[in-house]
C-alpha cells in the first residue's frame, strides 16, 4: 500500500504546488478579496479537480476517444475562458474591486477544473501512472482522488495565504496594478502550451 501511495502523494504535491490556472486565481483571489470570500473558491478546487478524475476514470475518456471533437470543443472553450480570466485579473485596478467584483462560487471553480489544461494534464496523467486495467480500478480511482483531496488541498491554501500576505505588501495602487497585470499575462502565458498542442 505504502509503496503505491508515496508516488502518487510525490505526483500530487509536484503538480499541486506549482504554479498554474488554478493557483494564480485562487491567489489573485486571495489578494483581492481575502480568506473568507474565496473559501468557496477554494473548495470548488479542491473538490472539483478529484471529482473530475473520478469521471474521467470511469468513462469519460471513453466518450472522448470516441468523439474526439468533444474534446477539442473544451479544449478551445477552455483557452477563451482562461484568456478573459487573464484579462479580468490583468484589468482589476484596487482590492475588492475588480471588473469581476466578486470572486468565483464554488460551482464556477469546480466547472472551471473542465476547462483547465492543467488540470487535464494532471488528472490524465495520474490515471495513466497510477492505475491498471489488471488491478482494482475503482480502488486505484478512489486513491488518486482522496490523495488530491489530502495533499492538493493544502497545497492550494497555501497559494491562497500567498495572496493574502501580498495584499498586505501591494498597498499602493500603482503596485497593486503591476501585480495583477502580472497575474494576469502568467495567466494568458499558461494557455500558450495548449495552443501550440
Amino acid at each position: 500500500m505504502l509503496e503505491t501511495l508515496l508516488p502518487i502523494v510525490l505526483f500530487t504535491f509536484s503538480t499541486s504546488i506549482t504554479p498554474g490556472p488554478n493557483n494564480l486565481m485562487i491567489m489573485s483571489s486571495g489578494l483581492n478579496y481575502g480568506v473568507n470570500r474565496s473559501i468557496p473558491h477554494l473548495l470548488g478546487i479542491c473538490l472539483g479537480f478529484p471529482a473530475m478524475i473520478v469521471a474521467i476514470g470511469v468513462g469519460l475518456g471513453t466518450l472522448f476517444s470516441q468523439f474526439p471533437l468533444l474534446h477539442e470543443i473544451i479544449r478551445w472553450v477552455g483557452i477563451a475562458y482562461l484568456l478573459y480570466l487573464a484579462w479580468v485579473i490583468a484589468s482589476t485596478r484596487e482590492v475588492g474591486n475588480s471588473s469581476h467584483s466578486r470572486p468565483f462560487t464554488f460551482l464556477q471553480a469546480v466547472a472551471f477544473q473542465w476547462v483547465n489544461p492543467k488540470g487535464w494534464i494532471m488528472a490524465v496523467g495520474a490515471l495513466a501512472a497510477f492505475t491498471s486495467p489488471s488491478g482494482e480500478m475503482w480502488a486505484e480511482i478512489a486513491r488518486i482522488a482522496l490523495t488530491f483531496i489530502a495533499i492538493g488541498g493544502p497545497c492550494i491554501i497555501v497559494w491562497l495565504l500567498f495572496g493574502v500576505g501580498l495584499k498586505r505588501i501591494l498597498t499602493e495602487p500603482r503596485h497593486l496594478r503591476r501585480f495583477n497585470i502580472t497575474m494576469g499575462i502568467l495567466l494568458a502565458a499558461s494557455v500558450v502550451p495548449m495552443i501550440v498542442d
